[in-house]
């Protein structure tokens, strides 16, 4: 008498079929690690925010400095007394120039530090691009620029107080404390609003690799 096995009779009896435990190996894929990196370069939370506080606060120093700065240079144009004229003068010259030059490099630091620790990069989105460029320019323009003039104020405050009247405060001295101020609070405004997007770069060089690989595989 013959006897007709089902399906199901046969997957039970010699397991026929996909053996249990066969198919895709345990561990055997993506290897552990591999896909989007986590962590490579990147600065840990405690670590920003710690070179965060340092980026800010050292904005803030610049900028209170370059307001302070305004004010004194403010006080000796518009005085009719020419002691106070002298003093407000010779005060810039007391504490405005290195203060406001290590603030300009501490932010200047700082704000590296956080973009090459972040997806911003340097030069990988305007708004940190420009800021970069602000900030290492009007570095520059605190060393060599504005420090000679405003030692040579300094010495007509001397001038000024020792009763020389052809000693008189240079109007020039008003144009780095409006100019100062509004860029830097054009970098705040960057900071905050991050407009403008990735720099685009230009897909010229890879279309030109893309034909040069077609031109081997076709020799």
């Amino acid at each position: 008498m013959t006897t007709t096995r089902k399906p199901s009779d046969t997957r039970k009896l010699g397991g026929a079929g996909k053996p249990r435990g066969v198919g895709k190996p345990r561990g055997v894929g993506k290897p552990h690690g591999v896909g989007k990196p986590h962590g490579v370069g990147k600065l840990g939370g405690r670590a920003r925010k710690a070179v965060l506080l340092v980026h800010v606060l050292a904005a803030a120093a610049w900028l209170g400095i370059d307001l302070a700065l305004g004010i004194l240079v403010v006080v000796a144009l518009s005085t009719e007394d020419v002691s106070t004229a002298g003093i407000a003068i010779q005060a810039v010259d007391v504490f405005a120039i290195w203060p406001m030059f290590g603030a300009s490099v501490v932010c200047l630091v700082s704000g590296a530090v956080l973009g090459l620790g972040s997806k911003y990069g340097l030069v990988r989105y305007w708004w940190v691009a420009v800021k970069l460029v602000v900030n290492i320019g009007m570095s520059l323009l605190i060393a060599f620029a504005l420090r000679p003039g405003v030692q040579e104020a300094a010495r007509i405050g001397a001038r000024m107080l020792a009763g020389d009247p052809a000693a008189v405060v240079p109007p020039g001295m008003v144009y780095p404390v409006v100019v100062a101020p509004t860029l830097l609070l054009v970098a705040y405004v960057l900071s905050v609003f991050k407009p403008w997007g990735r720099i685009r770069r230009s897909a010229e060089p890879v279309q030109r690799q893309r034909r040069d690989l077609v031109g081997a595989v076709q020799l």
